[in-house]
């Protein structure tokens, strides 16, 4: 069970980084060091799916990690 945990939490974690990735993409590097951040958007469609999906995957990743973490054996 423990080495099921561990390769879908290394699933996860992959698809977590790609959805970030995809998230910061289309940001440009201009709002990095403060230009174009003063414009309020709302995310709408794809965008509010993608963001949505990364909370999901990030309270996943989570739980798996806890989860992970309570199955280990101690060592002390």
């Amino acid at each position: 069970m423990s080495t099921s945990l561990g390769i879908a939490q290394i699933i996860v974690s992959v698809a977590l980084i790609a959805a970030i990735l995809l998230q910061s993409k289309g940001s440009g590097l201009g709002s990095v060091f403060g230009g174009d951040g003063s414009v309020f958007r709302t995310r709408r469609g794809a965008e509010k799916g993608l963001f949505q999906l990364t909370i999901v995957l990030a309270v996943v990743f989570g739980l798996m990690s806890i989860a992970s973490a309570a199955l280990a054996p101690s060592v002390l």
